[in-house]
């Protein structure tokens, strides 16, 4: 069933049960983050394509994006306000404009959830290498509660903190198949370093 969200267009992806910090400054994002909280609602997470992140010029997005939910805020020394937010489900756009105040809004279809799944055993040295480098994650991630049973968790894990080009962590973000997503990092990553290989 369509619905529609705010949209927050920007150069990385995010994807589902993934921790997001934001710095917020323009009107519209202050004005849709306050309605967002008054509603208990998110806004969809939507990688730029082409265009810029701040002002009112064209841009460009991809149609699969991920809600992001607000759990936390607070004003920055700069006087910014700033966010934290966490993924929830995959959506796809529909349909999409602008408000008169600059505000870009969708209909969105929610992509369905991928249930949890075993780590096929192929992929086994990917939780132990992902619970290494979780050790020297900062604050942010204290809000992402570790499912190391869970493909999906992995694999999205994996996509989000692998040094890819934007472009390719979409890619990893739109399939379907999240055992896919979670084999591409197969011969990426090394269990001796816990670190994504060159």
């Amino acid at each position: 069933m369509a619905r529609t969200l705010p949209l927050f267009p920007l150069g990385n992806v995010l994807f589902p049960a993934g921790p997001l910090a934001l710095r917020i400054f323009e009107p519209r994002y202050v004005d849709m983050v306050g309605r967002c909280m008054r509603e208990g609602k998110g806004f969809g997470v939507v990688l730029l394509l082409e265009g810029a992140e701040a002002g009112a010029g064209a841009l460009t997005t991809a149609t699969v994006g991920t809600e992001a939910r607000i759990v936390d805020f607070d004003r920055l020394e700069d006087g910014l306000l700033g966010l934290t937010c966490i993924g929830a489900g995959r959506l796809r756009i529909l349909r999409a404009w602008r408000q008169e105040d600059g505000l870009n809004m969708a209909e969105v279809a929610d992509v369905q959830a991928e249930p949890a799944q075993p780590v096929p055993a192929d992929c086994a040295h990917l939780p132990e290498a992902l619970r290494r480098l979780y050790r020297e994650l900062g604050p942010l991630y204290e809000r992402v509660p570790p499912a190391w049973d869970d493909a999906v968790w992995i694999g999205n894990r994996l996509a989000e903190l692998a040094p890819l080009e934007p472009s390719v962590k979409q890619g990893l973000l739109e399939l379907n198949d999240p055992l896919e997503r979670l084999r591409y990092f197969v011969p990426l990553v090394s269990i001796g370093s816990g670190a994504f290989n060159a």
